[in-house]
């Protein structure tokens, strides 16, 4: 069922329903619903509809402009961007090592990023539905009716938000858009003053973060029977783990498990993430498929991201964090959670792990160490890969002897996890809607599948080689008065009439 409502037959005949734009999600996104005359769903599917193209225009730039260029592609995770691009820098001048003082001060920006990602996520864009239920009217389910509502909890929000942008600001220069990695280190430390400001607030940053991982428990088990049905899909797990097998954001081998949780592949070195993933494209959306080379694009797609982490990993390394790892566990019964709800709960166990972890790196003198950079012989080919907030991240640059680039591919966290959002989406669709009256309620539904991936569809809109282009001229009253197509083949149409999409 859920495989088969990606195409419907003769979609002419069926009528649409269209969620545009998709709310509280970071990008412009949509979903078409197809449906029969007794409100059956026939087809489900995610449109990313916007096309920036930045693996094209940062090609004949010069390499160590990357960092800072790059993170343009988002004012959410940004250092996730500026870490990836620098990693794969770090490559292209040699260095497979940096100083202890640049990859703590690295590891320190990028735990500030993952804790206030996450927070802002939960907190501001997923809670409403949490809180209220589904089907809370519009006007009150968002974050001002959390604020009336429940004003802890959204002052707690903001302020762990607030704490993972000063972390940023510390290690990058400025809380968005900063320039505190460079191509084989960082710029600058953290000094004394900027650690003791820091380490004042760390420990209520740690109790909030606790506090929330007991509420998403709370909410989940509450409706348990709903929660592990809702947007549930077995998906195999991509992620980066530690040598010992613990969970990683920063720097790793990656491991795979299929949807039974047995390993697949397990400290593969990223550096041959070609020969791991293809990617495919589709004619209706202008986000990439990646998936596995061994399993093929129908068995191989997976999932990045909390759940796929929190599933992956053996434990965490911090205490509070692997106490509530074990507890996710149990609630698996031996087998991996694939709800997509459960995507919050382990959402919540890393913005706590990221807490300690920060107040177990504030301890480590190498943050006020003076040595930050290295450089050795020139390469031609770089590639980084990071934890972002929302899943594995991509960089891979390739520059010719003057340091231009020639070549770049971005697999972003987002275009990972795309066949899972459209599989997560058309099993709520076949679950909880076919048959019915469309409501908002039901609609919102939809939505709150794909919130719980907490996608970026900016940082997803970067394909390679052809890509589909539908072209309409319309006049002043909107009216469309002719229309181009492309297809991925590269063949061009003027298709005589509308084409559902």
């Amino acid at each position: 069922m859920i495989t088969s409502l990606e195409t419907a037959r003769h979609p002419e005949t069926l009528k649409r329903v269209c969620i545009e734009p998709l709310t509280r999600v970071e990008g412009h996104g949509k979903v078409t619903l197809l449906l029969d005359e007794d409100n059956h769903i026939r087809q489900a599917r995610l449109h990313v509809v916007e096309f920036r193209g930045f693996e094209k225009f940062i090609q004949g730039r010069p390499y160590w402009e990357l960092p800072v260029l790059v993170q343009r592609l988002c004012g959410i995770c940004p250092v996730s961007h500026h870490l990836a691009a620098a990693k794969a820098c770090d490559q292209l001048i040699g260095v497979d090592q940096l100083t202890p003082t640049a990859e703590k001060v690295r590891r320190l920006m990028h735990l500030g990023q993952t804790l206030q990602s996450h927070a802002l996520h939960f907190f501001h864009l997923a809670s409403p539905d949490l809180l209220f239920g589904f089907d809370d009217p519009v006007a009150h389910r968002n974050i001002v009716g959390v604020i009336q509502d429940h004003p802890q909890i959204a002052t707690q929000g903001v302020l762990l938000r607030k704490f993972g942008q000063e972390v940023i600001r510390i290690t990058a220069g400025k809380r968005v858009h900063g320039t505190g990695a460079l191509p084989g280190g960082v710029n600058k430390h953290v000094s004394l003053a900027e650690r003791d400001e820091l380490q004042k607030d760390i420990d209520q940053v740690v109790d909030w973060a606790e506090g929330a991982v007991q509420l998403i428990k709370r909410i989940f088990l509450a409706n348990s029977d709903f929660h592990y049905r809702f947007g549930a899909v077995d998906a195999n797990t991509l992620g980066l783990i530690a040598p010992d097998g613990s969970h990683e954001l920063y720097h790793g081998g990656l491991r795979v498990r299929g949807p039974d949780g047995k390993t697949l592949l397990d400290h593969q070195d990223y550096q041959d993430y070609e020969r791991v993933i293809h990617e495919e494209i589709k004619d209706w959306s202008y986000m990439k498929f990646p998936f596995l080379t061994q399993l093929g694009p129908e068995l191989g797609w997976y999932r990045v991201g909390p759940l796929a982490r929190v599933n992956n990993c053996d434990s965490f390394h911090t205490p509070l964090a692997e106490q509530e790892r074990q507890d996710f566990a149990a609630a698996g019964e031996g087998r991996p959670l694939q709800a997509a709800l459960a995507t919050h709960w382990a959402r919540l166990i890393e913005l706590l792990h990221c807490a300690e972890a920060i107040r177990e790196l504030l301890l480590d003198s190498d943050l006020q160490g003076t040595e930050l950079r290295l450089k050795g012989e020139m390469r031609e080919k770089g590639i980084g890969v990071i934890e972002a907030p929302r899943g594995t991240l991509f960089h891979h640059y390739e520059i010719n002897g003057d340091g231009l680039v020639t070549r770049a591919n971005l697999i972003v966290s987002t275009t990972n996890n795309n066949q899972a959002m459209n599989t997560a989406i058309r099993q709520v669709a076949g679950e909880f809607l076919d048959g019915r009256e469309l409501t908002e309620p039901l609609l919102n539904q939809i939505e709150v599948a794909i919130r719980a991936y907490d996608p970026c569809l900016s940082c997803a809109t970067h394909a390679m080689g052809r890509m589909p282009l539908d072209l309409e001229l319309c006049d002043a009253e909107g009216k469309r008065i002719d229309r181009l197509c492309r297809h991925p083949d590269g063949t061009v149409e003027r298709p005589s009439a509308t084409t559902a999409d």
